[in-house]
């Protein structure tokens, strides 16, 4: 990312963008008792909503994000909960933690196909991934308006070969906050998903 992405997501942040929304996705609150337990990493982690579930969980967790405003606010939100997270500020489409190695990765809402392919070979074996991406509709909808920030139906399934499946759904749903979204959900493990 330039550093004109940056300052547009730092101000995005600084101007109160998300304070709305502290609740980790669904998704994760739904599948967080059956993943297995370890070294979490969080993409794009923003705030922090979902690092700080999987902290609560008992994760040793990175959140990495390209917004030092985000992460001022996920390490507060973090200290006020008591939570050990480790937050680093990161240009995703340049960079990513390649030394370590995870048990589950997170990426919400954060459209870069390329590197959902690099983010399955940071997983151990038996280790899951959990993508959820706007997804491409006609419907008015929460999120980006531009399509290159959306995915194509069965884009995210395709980007997960090597994985195997758990959980695939492309649908109309209601975020929590009441407003429509479309969205791709994925989980997916790589090697043997222990069931």
């Amino acid at each position: 990312m330039s550093d004109t992405d940056r300052k547009k997501w730092d101000d995005r942040y600084a101007s109160g963008a998300y304070a709305a929304r502290p609740w980790p996705t669904p998704l994760l609150a739904e599948w967080i008792d059956k993943l297995p337990r370890g070294r979490a990493l969080d993409v794009a982690c923003g705030a922090g909503r979902n690092s700080l579930l999987l902290a609560e969980h008992g994760y040793a967790v990175e959140g990495i994000d390209i917004s030092s405003v985000a992460l001022e606010r996920a390490r507060s939100a973090a200290d006020e909960r008591g939570l050990s997270v480790d937050f680093a500020q990161m240009d995703l489409e340049a960079e990513l933690p390649a030394e370590r190695r995870y048990d589950v990765i997170v990426m919400v809402r954060y459209t870069h196909p390329v590197l959902v392919a690099e983010l399955i070979e940071l997983l151990n074996d038996g280790g899951y991934l959990l993508c959820e991406e706007h997804l491409r509709t006609h419907h008015k909808v929460v999120g980006p308006t531009n399509p290159a920030y959306r995915m194509d139906p069965n884009e995210l399934l395709g980007l997960a070969a090597g994985l195997r499946v758990l959980y695939y759904r492309e649908s109309l749903c209601e975020d929590p906050d009441g407003r429509p979204a479309a969205l791709a959900q994925l989980i997916g493990c790589r090697g043997d998903a222990g069931y």
